[in-house]
């Protein structure tokens, strides 16, 4: 059985950082769910390509043929990546417009792995004050990390290899989402040392 993947990107310019971010994201979460022996296809959703159709959607109640068809890409979908611009303080009105447009309860129990860009790192907390809220309301299953990526993480330095790790985590607890497994949690380095009520009862 194949699990089908949408890819929502908010990116206004071509090509964009949202849209690299978005790629990436899909990319390590097709990784994660072949490396579990699941069959994965990924459908891509540019907004910036359906903009006027959101507007007239808004307008008038009904999605253009091409809006409907991307919609239903994402609705029907067995899980959503949605990555956006951070304008403001908060996700761009283009990818905010199109979740609007969509039928209540259609991503309702989705798993979602979101994501954002922004020129710098202050504005990573949107994700969690704005982007979370937003699927929590739409009642998605939104996985425990979101991943930002501020101008400095494309560059050198090491910055790359911080948000490859973030890419990775995240895309392991959505495969989990997806799969309905658990997903792998880090090695307690503590695990194997000696509890702190001993070492005092060694002292007495």
């Amino acid at each position: 059985m194949t699990t089908r993947i949408a890819v929502v990107s908010a990116g206004l310019s071509q090509p964009s950082s949202t849209r690299l971010l978005a790629d990436r994201l899909a990319a390590a979460a097709a990784r994660e769910l072949r490396a579990k022996g699941a069959e994965v296809e990924v459908d891509f959703v540019d907004l910036r390509d359906h903009a006027r159709d959101l507007a007239d959607n808004l307008l008038t109640g009904f999605p253009a043929p091409a809006l409907r068809a991307a919609i239903d890409k994402v609705v029907t979908a067995d899980g959503l990546i949605a990555v956006t611009p951070i304008f403001s303080a908060s996700y761009s009105g283009l990818f905010k417009t199109f979740f609007d447009v969509l039928e209540p309860d259609s991503l309702a129990g989705m798993p979602v792995l979101t994501g954002a860009t922004g020129g710098t790192e202050r504005h990573s907390l949107a994700l969690e004050h704005a982007v979370r809220p937003l699927f929590a309301y739409l009642r998605s299953i939104v996985v425990p990390t979101a991943v930002y990526a501020a101008s400095t993480d494309w560059g050198a330095n090491g910055g790359d290899k911080a948000l490859n790790n973030r890419i990775d985590r995240a895309a392991a607890e959505f495969g989990a989402l997806l799969l309905g497994t658990s997903a792998t949690r880090p090695t307690d380095p503590y695990t194997d040392t000696t509890p702190f009520e001993d070492l005092l009862a060694a002292n007495h």
